[in-house]
């Protein structure tokens, strides 16, 4: 698809801000020596994405939003993951829950919280969903939501949460109604932090992405106003289905930014270093393995703009985002090896970034949805469409 002048221009702004904040501090944050100097760093720089604009970049303007649209969107998350995967699965998640608020919540709460997601005041947003007994089949979600008076009481645990331990709102998924069917009978909410009964538990140790805190959010009696029930009572698995198709375009962009900074660093090097006498890039073996990884890079590229256009245009998006982050994610994983293996030795150092960028890769073939699980979405949206 062809670009137009907004798109160049917030692409153009996340490479700058990419390349001159992020970068250089990319590898010290990755190796967390001192955590709390690296999170004041993390932190700043998120405000400092927010200040560009780029932390509610499909939020409209009357809210604090940029109004730059899902295209931009996917663009500015590609130039970001391409120097720091940490700060782009934020900046992807904290877009994510103002797009959901945007969506579903009523125009007191759009008014309260989409300001602060879009100006820093709130550092991140956080999506709670996932669950240790319900990650890939989020509708056998077990925390609860019972109504008391005026107020909500939540119960529960929520796993794997991007962003917890510095998110300023929580959306929270809770089953409201227990005798309904399997994914009827749950709704959402907005928590803010600070709420009493709410607590975030220390940081997991993950394989990458080391910089982006993922946490166990608690919710022990926790007590929220009826207010802060968003969109309709017993209709939250519905948002939820929806708002994940959107968060993929997220991770595919992010998988492609990995992918393409790490085979974009291997390229480089290959073409000064040299064995027998020649450069290896003049080699047909390393330069087979370049076109074909770059091939596969393109075609993921192509995949996610188009399913980012498609939800631009209102148009049915979640068989197309699935396919990008499908495509995008398994593509990462594989040239990151691919550039490890072109560089030899030297790219399974720390020293290079490219056992970095294969780390971070790892887990977009995981998280806002499996691959195993992206298959069987586009599965069954092929499928469905012969029975029509």
């Amino acid at each position: 698809m062809m670009l137009n002048e907004e798109h160049i221009l917030i692409q153009d702004t996340a490479r700058r801000f990419a390349r001159d904040s992020l970068a250089p501090i990319a590898a010290q944050l990755d190796a967390g020596a001192n955590p709390e100097a690296d999170r004041t760093l993390f932190l700043k720089n998120l405000h400092g994405l927010a200040e560009l604009g780029l932390m509610g970049l499909n939020v409209r303007a009357e809210y604090g939003g940029s109004e730059a649209g899902v295209v931009a969107f996917s663009l500015a998350i590609t130039e970001i993951a391409r120097e720091c995967a940490s700060t782009a699965v934020t900046t992807s998640v904290t877009n994510m829950v103002g797009e959901v608020i945007q969506a579903i919540a009523n125009e007191e709460q759009k008014l309260h919280y989409l300001p602060k997601l879009c100006s820093g005041e709130y550092h991140a947003g956080a999506f709670c969903l996932s669950e240790a007994g319900a990650g890939s089949d989020p509708a056998s979600m077990k925390t609860r939501a019972r109504r008391d008076g005026d107020e909500w009481v939540l119960n529960g645990a929520k796993m794997w949460i991007t962003s917890a331990e510095y998110a300023g709102v929580y959306v929270v998924w809770a089953v409201t109604d227990s005798d309904a069917a399997k994914g009827k009978g749950i709704s959402c909410f907005l928590v803010e932090h600070g709420t009493p009964g709410l607590s975030v538990e220390r940081a997991e140790e993950k394989m990458g992405q080391h910089a982006s805190s993922t946490n166990r959010v608690l919710f022990e009696d926790c007590r929220i106003p009826a207010s802060a029930l968003m969109g309709k009572e017993n209709d939250g698995f519905r948002i939820a289905v929806t708002e994940l198709g959107g968060g993929r375009i997220g991770i595919a962009s992010l998988a492609l930014g990995i992918g393409s900074a790490a085979m974009d660093y291997a390229r480089g090097y290959i073409k000064e270093r040299e064995q027998f006498g020649t450069k290896i890039s003049q080699f047909q073996g390393p330069q087979w393995m370049v076109a074909d990884a770059y091939t596969q890079l393109e075609a993921s590229r192509l995949l996610t703009l188009h399913a980012a256009q498609l939800k631009e245009s209102g148009k049915p998006f979640a068989s197309a985002a699935s396919m990008a982050k499908l495509h995008s994610s398994e593509t990462a994983n594989a040239v990151c090896y691919t550039a490890i293996q072109l560089m030899g030795g030297v790219g399974y150092s720390r020293e290079y970034p490219l056992e970095r960028f294969a780390r971070d890769a790892r887990v977009t073939s995981i998280y806002e949805g499996t691959s195993e699980v992206q298959r069987v979405i586009i599965a069954r949206e092929l499928l469905s469409r012969m029975n029509s």
